[in-house]
């Protein structure tokens, strides 16, 4: 695998700094730790007090991060310059939730609430770092996304939103970057082995009214699922397939616009590729 370049004095030359967002589990946790146990300088994201004790008792330098609090988001990029002397060569985008129920269950409150986390709070990061990294001529921005902002399914409206948004602002970004130094790439995973399901649990029962909803008998399978921690697939794959990809985002001199990772994903984006939309959908309402 390509590296990123290196001289003497460059900053690249340096121990490799990178913020990973939402690491107080699956991809991001996973990750966190591989980074660093690859070398890099990992300033990882929770929101709970034990989640951050956790990471700082593996070594690794915490902070508290809500994406729906733009003082956090301040805060955090503050923090982090200070202890990096005004540089970083990297950001990985990944806290998230998914909040689940049907589109004309949604309140318009959950829907705002889901881009807050999801969208609008990773614009927030992302833009106060971007004069960082074109300050240093470098930098990568990696961004975890979905194979739902691709392949949208049934009773994930909210969450596929905020993917699909993210993936239009983020390639136009890309584009608007070429030239800089400053790399885009969007990751999207398909089901991998995290918390995701249990998660959005306490999100779908505070804003979906499931008892009187025309939606009630697949909620109820919908609720089984999540109180089991989510799809319980035997090939399901876990978060170290996530962390392949992103090694290539972060370290390829080429890295990709687009890493469809897992086999129902890379499944998902082929068949939008080549069935008629009426039959896709058709085949997605039946396996969501």
């Amino acid at each position: 695998m390509a590296t990123l370049r290196q001289t003497p004095n460059s900053p690249a030359a340096e121990l490799r700094t990178i913020i990973v967002t939402g690491a107080s589990s699956g991809i991001g946790a996973y990750c966190t730790r591989a980074l660093k146990a690859e070398g890099w300088r990992v300033f990882a994201t929770a929101r709970k007090p034990e989640d951050i004790a956790a990471l700082e008792a593996d070594g690794i330098e915490a902070f508290y991060l809500d994406y729906s609090e733009p003082d956090s988001i301040a805060a955090l990029v503050t923090a982090v310059l200070e202890r990096t002397g005004g540089r970083l060569d990297a950001l990985f985008n990944n806290g998230a939730y998914a909040q689940a129920g049907a589109v004309e269950d949604l309140p318009v409150a959950a829907l705002r609430e889901q881009f807050e986390a999801n969208f609008f709070g990773w614009h927030d990061l992302t833009r106060r770092l971007v004069p960082v990294m074109r300050r240093q001529g470098h930098g990568r921005l990696v961004h975890c996304s979905s194979i739902l902002g691709l392949v949208p399914v049934r009773f994930r409206g909210a969450y596929s939103a905020s993917k699909h948004a993210l993936e239009a602002l983020m390639l136009c970004q890309r584009q608007e970057l070429a030239g800089s130094g400053i790399h885009v790439s969007l990751i999207e995973p398909g089901p991998v082995k995290s918390k995701i399901a249990s998660n959005g649990l306490p999100w779908f029962l505070r804003n979906i009214d499931h008892e009187n909803s025309t939606h009630r008998a697949d909620y109820a399978a919908q609720l089984e699922r999540m109180r089991a921690g989510g799809s319980q697939a035997a090939r399901k794959p876990g978060p170290e397939v996530v962390h392949k990809v992103l090694r290539h985002a972060l370290l390829s001199r080429r890295p990709r616009p687009h890493y469809v990772v897992t086999m129902s994903a890379r499944l998902g984006a082929m068949l939008k590729r080549i069935l008629p939309a009426s039959m896709l959908h058709r085949l997605l309402a039946k396996r969501a």
